[in-house]
């Protein structure tokens, strides 16, 4: 393969199936160790697994060969995290708004938000606490990808503030908040929220009076 088509870590690891919320990040972002602060105590196999993200050659000792799948499991992580202090930047945000207004993060399915694109979030911060979920600005409320292949992606690796950050960047490009709201109805007409009230409490008393049956 000659050097015009080799393909860098980076860019192959955002071209894996199911990988596609993800932007590629600068080099020299990465090479800043500001922006990594705090990352070496996070991750195992740290140095090893920047110097895989970075294409350095890596040293040829046996502890690294015989390591090396977790090393790469470390340096998808390192790269996660390091993505998600990089959404928070000018440039990181640019590169994920494009992605935004070309819909690579799927459309909400709630029928009164009209389509509207989203915007992948985390519910935490922490690794291996919850996997990415979609925000919708218009309906400011979270969803489950549709596609199965970003269940497994970690929401920490996009972080729990990125799209406020986003627009309040970029104020004009957050949409109206939807206005219109589904009305039960039945026979046309529509349902007295004292119906559902009613509903709820013999739910909730059918439920307690099945648990005492189970004891």
């Amino acid at each position: 393969m000659s050097s015009s088509e080799e393909v860098s870590w980076i860019s192959w690891f955002c071209g894996l199936r199911g990988n596609e919320f993800f932007c590629e990040v600068d080099e020299d972002y990465i090479q800043d160790k500001f922006n990594l602060t705090g990352l070496g105590e996070q991750v195992p196999h740290y140095r090893q697994a920047l110097d895989m993200i970075l294409d350095l050659e890596p040293d040829d000792d046996e502890d690294n060969v015989n390591q090396s799948d977790l090393i790469e499991q470390a340096a998808e992580m390192l790269y996660g995290l390091i993505h998600a202090r990089y959404t928070l930047t000018n440039r990181g945000i640019a590169q994920m708004l494009e992605k935004y207004e070309s819909g690579d993060f799927g459309h909400c399915s709630r029928v009164y938000c009209e389509n509207q694109p989203m915007l992948p979030i985390g519910l935490s911060d922490v690794p291996g606490e919850a996997m990415v979920k979609l925000y919708c600005p218009r309906c400011q409320d979270v969803y489950n990808p549709k596609s199965s292949r970003h269940h497994h992606t970690d929401g920490a690796y996009f972080g729990t503030g990125f799209p406020h950050m986003l627009f309040m960047v970029h104020p004009e490009y957050r949409p109206k908040r939807a206005t219109n709201q589904f009305v039960p109805r039945l026979f046309g007409f529509k349902v007295h929220p004292m119906a559902l009230q009613l509903q709820y409490q013999s739910s909730s008393q059918k439920q307690k009076s099945t648990g005492k049956a189970r004891h």
